[in-house]
């Protein structure tokens, strides 16, 4: 999915969250959105997601104006994974149970939904934990079931909204190893935003820094 930005703008009320923003993503890179809380990080992800509209500027999704068509904004948040900083996996649902729901919302055959919840459970090493319910469950645990609820759809991007905030270093780094595993292994792409400055030095990856909503770098433009 190659994803690209033309001079967008999102404000709330006088607010400017994000200011003429200009970049593109291509297929199957590993991205890092960096910088301080309220830089305009997770409106970037709304954005893509189609949660929100800009208020000025076009997203294209391979080619297309994203934003104005329901129905095509429908189809394509399906080819979406998405893991938050909370989780939200909803409480009086086990881990499987968490995870088929995401297949069911998006008409995943039912044929294969036991087979591709066996798969990710398995890729996240769950297993031994995948008739536990959330309150049972570490933090790293958790987002390890984010992560698999994300991936089952077989999307083409996962946006990650600081998905290391609320967890410890070795939880972190196991995350972390997990995606560029999926980055490397399905060629999905991957848009983490965080603000961890030992994940952002240690990761050898495209980075955009933000502040105060704009683009302040870009290494992709300095990398070439």
């Amino acid at each position: 999915m190659k994803i690209k930005f033309k001079k967008v703008s999102k404000n709330y009320g006088i607010v400017s969250a994000l200011k003429k923003t200009n970049f593109s993503i291509n297929d199957g890179e590993f991205l890092l959105l960096i910088g301080p809380s309220g830089a305009g990080k997770s409106t970037i992800l709304k954005l893509i997601l189609g949660q929100i509209k800009p208020s000025y500027g076009q997203i294209l999704i391979n080619g297309t104006i994203w934003g104005n068509n329901k129905k095509a904004i429908d189809q394509t948040r399906r080819k979406i994974g998405v893991i938050f900083q909370d989780y939200q996996l909803i409480p009086d649902k086990s881990i499987e149970e968490n995870i088929a729901l995401a297949l069911d919302i998006v008409s995943y055959p039912k044929n294969r939904i036991q087979t591709r919840i066996d798969q990710v459970i398995e890729q996240v090493d769950l297993s031994t934990r995948r008739f536990l319910f959330p309150s049972q469950l570490s933090g790293g645990e958790l987002q390890r079931t984010a992560l698999a609820r994300a991936l089952a759809i077989e999307p083409e991007v996962i946006l990650a909204d600081e998905p290391t905030g609320n967890l410890d270093i070795d939880n972190s780094w196991k995350l972390i190893k997990l995606l560029k595993e999926i980055n490397k292994s399905t060629g999905t792409t991957i848009i983490l935003a965080t603000h961890d400055l030992d994940l952002i030095e240690s990761l050898n990856t495209r980075t955009i820094s933000i502040k105060n909503g704009a683009i302040v770098k870009d290494t992709a433009k300095t990398t070439k």
